[in-house]
């Protein structure tokens, strides 16, 4: 699978319920490869091979992944910290069967550029702030989707 990293969390670390007393190590990232169609990639393992494996890329690189597994998705539990996404599939990386490999979006596929800057929602599933400020106790306790842009940083 080729794509583009649109998206990256952190590593994390949980207790390894195999190995009590040792932890697990873990980050997703999202790729995508066209404007419909972008998936969410899990990857667990050692902390050597997660930290290596988060740093060997950043957002907005083209990443060529080899050999990971499919597996559905639990859309109530894996959407709340991951971008909903139109598969019902995730991809699940293995330290000792699958690779990632970083490459230029020139070198592989300039369209794929332009696919960093798309919105991964419905166009019209957003409120802009204007609604948020006029609507606002309507809205209140409901999750929403902003669409906004940054127009100044200071202090």
């Amino acid at each position: 699978v080729i794509g583009l990293v649109i998206g990256k969390t952190d590593v994390r670390s949980f207790p390894d319920r195999k190995n009590i007393g040792s932890e697990r190590y873990t980050f997703n990232f999202t790729i995508r490869d066209s404007p419909t169609y972008f998936i969410n990639v899990q990857s667990w393992g050692r902390e050597e091979y997660i930290r290596s494996l988060s740093e060997s890329f950043r957002v907005g690189d083209c990443v060529t992944i080899e050999n990971p597994l499919i597996q559905s998705k639990e859309a109530e539990r894996e959407e709340k910290f991951n971008p909903v996404t139109p598969s019902g599939y995730k991809l699940l990386l293995s330290e000792n069967h699958s690779v990632v490999k970083t490459s230029s979006c020139y070198d592989t596929d300039t369209r794929l550029l332009a696919l960093l800057h798309l919105p991964v929602k419905d166009p019209q599933d957003y409120y802009s702030l204007g609604d948020i400020v006029a609507n606002g106790q309507s809205l209140h306790g409901r999750v929403l989707n902003v669409l906004a842009a940054v127009m100044a940083v200071s202090e």
